[in-house]
């Protein structure tokens, strides 16, 4: 395990999809640095007029854009240096209704497309920075940050948005072309109050689902929107789980990458999985009380170790015997939490990846193609966070909560003897993070060892976990690799602004400005 040189960072610091570059937001910039060298390649400046909170600050799905929100501006800009001919820089003032503020703000579609939630759920704003063309929606019925990406999803290929709203008691569905955003059909679904909406990855599927509270209701959507099929809970149930009719519905929906599965998940123990090339409820996965390990299935349990110096040490010990994940703690004042907490599908489609309320210190890994078991994960914490590697198959970080994991993240493969626990905090100044830390995927291709970002409020730093101490790191190339005549940026010890300052009066060019 390998760790870069710490670099000033700020509580808004993030990589770009392709892991090539990190992008950091202060006060009144935005560095941009190369994996390759750690040095600032490229600085933004924001307007003048851009003040905090900060709402939003995200990569567009090429990493070329930029996009920083704040509650009366968003600017969306080059990330990357270079001639002219490159620069992009796009103002949005006052995108929302006097006295709210944007709940969600994202890219949409396309690396010139906007997508803005508004509080209250007044409206779904799109801006596309091409034309200039500003495109408003009235009552999207998801306006939270938590919750507003459930209300809205973009077709694969053609990129039709499906808008879920809801108006008089009533939910209601459109479709909207690209790049016009024109309404091409509308209707109200077979529901009483819906919980999410979502194309699957290979557009021939909108699906929508019902609250839990109503009971077990999926429905199944063409394209055009005509209803192909409606479920309403497991056809074979679980002994344990014949009375499902009495208990609470679906909780989660979610497709794997190449959409050839989906995954339900409500409040019981089992997911139900679809075979999508029909829409037929095939397996269901089961997750048991007592684990037997055996030679396909893997068992790890958590093993910590308090040094009287330095900082813990966690291993894992892989068990021959039968074991129970730990419940849940109750008492009298906490709320009662059962089933499905997380559905996680690999981006290769072959592991999924799943925890329960029941049991929220347990990771539970199944292979798709067997429909079996193949890990089980047992933490002493409550595990927070699960994402894989979107390049290298079948690795896994894991996230969990609690004073002993603050600073620690894990790291797991079929291969590796149990999860590997990568601690970041001993090489920060100081040897601990200061606020709030992430940590995330570098997603380099698979050419590169697996590494990580890992930040907090003043500092961040890149962790790789190579096979072998030979392999080249991702940073220890020359700086500035593919532009022979771009220079290093330097910045300044105190707010990290440029050396060579650029004129306060210049003109921004291809700018989009929107006024209310």
């Amino acid at each position: 395990m390998q760790f870069s040189k710490t670099f000033r960072a700020s509580s808004h610091c993030i990589a770009s999809p392709d892991g090539n570059y990190i992008a950091t937001l202060f006060a009144n910039v935005i560095n941009v640095r190369t994996v390759r060298s750690l040095e600032v390649d490229h600085v933004v400046k924001l307007a003048q007029d851009f003040a905090g909170p900060i709402l939003g600050f995200r990569w567009s799905p090429s990493s070329t854009l930029l996009l920083a929100a704040s509650v009366d501006l968003i600017q969306v800009c080059s990330a990357l240096g270079g001639d002219g001919s490159s620069n992009f820089d796009a103002i949005i003032r006052n995108p929302v209704t006097p006295g709210t503020r944007p709940a969600h703000v994202d890219f949409g579609a396309s690396d010139t497309e906007i997508c803005l939630v508004s509080s209250f759920g007044l409206k779904f704003s799109i801006f596309n920075l091409t034309s200039s063309d500003a495109i408003e929606i009235a009552n999207p019925k998801f306006s939270s940050p938590s919750t507003a990406t459930r209300g809205f999803s973009f077709r694969p290929g053609s990129r039709h948005l499906a808008l879920l709203t809801r108006s008089a008691g009533k939910d209601v569905i459109s479709i909207h072309d690209y790049p016009a955003r024109r309404l091409q059909i509308s209707w109200a679904p077979d529901t009483v109050d819906a919980q999410g909406i979502v194309w699957s990855p290979d557009g021939r599927w909108l699906v929508v689902w019902e609250s839990p509270a109503l009971g077990h209701k999926v429905i199944f959507y063409t394209p055009d929107g005509h209803i192909f099929k409606v479920w309403k809970g497991p056809a074979n149930p679980a002994l344990e789980d014949r009375d499902y009719e009495l208990g609470a519905g679906v909780k989660f929906v979610s497709f794997s990458r190449d959409a050839r599965l989906l995954a339900i998940g409500d409040c019981s123990k089992s997911i139900s999985m679809f075979n999508m090339m029909s829409a037929m409820e095939g397996s269901r996965l089961q997750h048991p009380n007592s684990i037997v390990p055996k030679d396909s299935l893997q068992v790890w349990q958590e093993k910590i170790v308090i040094a009287q110096t330095g900082p813990s040490i966690h291993t894992f010990i892989r068990t021959s015997q039968m074991v129970s994940p730990a419940p849940r703690p109750q008492d009298s004042n906490s709320e009662i939490l059962l089933g499905c907490a997380d559905i996680l599908f690999d981006p290769f489609s072959t592991l999924l990846a799943t925890r329960l309320e029941d049991y929220p210190s347990t990771v539970w890994i199944w292979d798709l193609q067997g429909m079996e078991l193949r890990a089980v994960l047992l933490f002493h914490g409550d595990v927070s966070k699960l994402s894989w590697h979107p390049t290298v198959r079948e690795t896994l970080l894991i996230r969990c909560e609690g004073d002993q994991y603050s600073r620690i993240v894990f790291v797991w493969d079929p291969l590796s003897e149990g999860p590997r626990s990568v601690d970041f905090a001993q090489y920060l100044p100081g040897g601990k993070t200061v606020g709030r830390w992430r940590a995330s995927w570098l997603g380099l291709d698979e050419a590169n060892p697996i590494s990580l970002i890992l930040s907090d409020s003043q500092n961040c730093m890149l962790a790789s976990l190579p096979d072998h101490d030979q392999v080249l790191l991702p940073w220890s190339g020359h700086p500035n690799t593919g532009n022979a005549e771009r220079t290093t940026r330097e910045e300044s010890p105190l707010e990290l602004v440029p050396a060579d300052e650029v004129d306060d009066n210049s003109e921004l060019e291809d700018t989009f400005v929107y006024k209310k």
